[in-house]
């Protein structure tokens, strides 16, 4: 069984969704509470430096979960299904890629100089959808990059090479 550990702040913020769920089906847990000024030797950067890069990283994220859920991942008929991805890949995508690119630019990051979580979801999104349309990306070498970039970190990439190997 695993064991979990819960580190949030001294309160019952938006952590209590998750002690409820926890007591409610009698999962054991580590309730870890932190006091808000300890939060900047905790808080990884991943998440932005500054306020103005936390928005950033928080719009762009926003922007591809928003893309993302568009998708009929549950629909049951399959031509309808397929029809849907075929639709949001073959026209609405490129609108979606062009803006990303445009914003990514020559960066390396899409926000600040070092790797956010907006990095990770971007290449995780881009990996699914060119599960359904491998030439998505072909005309947009910066995006490519940056997907790139991301999979060879060192710890993505040994994750990558030890998650079970899934099509999605």
């Amino acid at each position: 069984m695993p064991s979990y550990k819960l580190t949030y702040f001294n309160m019952r913020g938006r952590a209590e969704i998750i002690r409820y769920i926890f007591a409610y089906l009698d999962i054991k847990y580590e309730d870890h509470r932190i006091e808000q000024a300890d939060w900047p030797e905790i808080k990884p950067n991943l998440a932005g430096k500054t306020e103005l890069e936390q928005c950033q990283i928080d719009a762009v994220v926003d922007t591809l979960d928003d893309f993302m859920s568009r998708f009929p991942w549950a629909e049951k008929k399959q031509d309808r299904k397929e029809q849907m991805f075929n639709e949001l890949l073959t026209y609405d995508a490129p609108h979606l890629l062009k803006y990303l690119d445009t914003y990514l630019g020559d960066k390396d990051w899409f926000i600040g100089n070092s790797v956010t979580w907006a990095d990770f979801y971007w290449e995780i999104c881009s990996t699914t959808l060119l599960v359904f349309k491998p030439d998505l990306l072909d005309i947009h070498p910066r995006l490519v990059r940056l997907q790139k970039k991301v999979q060879a970190i060192p710890a993505i990439a040994d994750w990558i090479q030890r998650r079970p190997q899934t099509r999605l």
